[in-house]
């Protein structure tokens, strides 16, 4: 989750606030929602006489101002007299990271600022670098209330970012009620990168409950080629319940990788004897296994990786 901004400001200045630039004063105040705070530090900046409501509208710090601020954490008050009294641009992004007031909201999880700002006119709709939606931030963070807020809000629900759609960021992240919140309103559970699909994401970051979800949703256990097939993934980071389910759902475990390993070599490499036991009566005997059995599998493994072992310590001596 976000580092909360005054925890921010503390690292990069110290916790002597005396020492604080007044700017950096003015949008920690804008962040707690203290709006006499912001009036108050507002004038001590007004050296040219511009007026409160000038000098608040104006003043940023480190790429962010005072409704960037707000939204993060800030209460109603504070985003009616930004946005109401001193008219700031409720869909103007900071120069840091490019988010939006909306999207501090989002990513704070603070739906409070996020209703508020929709209601005043932020662009649901709108996406930073990347094609990055709001829907996209709130499944990254695991805002669950958020996430579905936003989809009563008519968001697209399958949108395309530069790393895929918000059910490949949720589940990437492990965030397993938002997958499931995704997937009940009808997220496509293979769409993700134009490489992975939330599935393949999810495994290879080991997280067993989001792949569970996806595989119970309709995700393709087929994988897409040797590169990315979701047992061989599963396999080879021996994980037993995802390898439990894909077998389940109809994967293929006679599908090679990349580098003509089954995932029953994988598991017996990587995994435990379980996996091993578990692929066993699905898997095609292999020519070179002589003994055709689990021990006889885990030895032949255990036997090839020894033998690999032992040419590469010769090549590195220049035997």
């Amino acid at each position: 989750r976000a580092l909360p901004l005054p925890c921010q400001f503390e690292l990069l200045l110290g916790e002597d606030r005396d020492r604080w630039p007044p700017e950096a004063r003015f949008i920690e105040a804008a962040h707690l929602g203290d709006v006499r705070g912001i009036k108050e530090i507002a004038k001590e900046l007004d050296v040219h006489g511009n007026g409160i409501p000038v000098t608040v509208a104006s003043t940023s710090y480190m790429g962010m101002n005072a409704l960037h601020a707000a939204a993060g954490r800030g209460r109603l008050p504070a985003y009616q007299y930004l946005v109401e009294e001193v008219k700031m641009d409720i869909n103007k992004p900071d120069t840091s990271q490019d988010y939006s007031p909306v999207e501090h909201a989002v990513t704070y999880g603070n739906l409070p600022a996020v209703r508020y700002l929709l209601d005043q006119g932020a662009d649901v709709h709108q996406q930073r670098s990347g094609n990055i939606s709001l829907l996209h931030s709130a499944a990254a963070h695991g805002h669950c209330e958020i996430v579905k807020y936003l989809l009563s809000r008519g968001v697209d629900i399958d949108a395309q970012s530069i790393i895929g759609t918000p059910l490949a960021f949720a589940a990437q992240k492990g965030h397993a009620t938002v997958v499931k919140i995704l997937l009940q309103h009808n997220a496509d559970p293979n769409k993700g990168t134009r490489i992975l699909g939330p599935l393949d994401m999810a495994l290879h970051k080991s997280n067993v409950s989001c792949a569970k979800l996806l595989i119970q949703g309709g995700a393709n256990v087929s994988g897409a080629g040797p590169c990315y097939n979701p047992l061989v993934t599963a396999a080879e980071k021996g994980l037993t319940e995802a390898i439990k389910c894909l077998l389940e759902a109809g994967a293929n475990p006679n599908v090679l990788d990349q580098f003509g390993r089954l995932p029953i070599e994988l598991a017996a490499e990587y995994g435990t004897r379980e996996d091993v036991e578990m692929l066993f009566p699905s898997t095609l005997p292999i020519s070179t296994v002589t003994n055709w059995s689990v021990d006889g599998i885990i030895s032949h493994v255990k036997m090839e990786i020894k033998q690999l072992e032992g040419w590469q310590f010769c090549h590195n001596d220049g035997v």
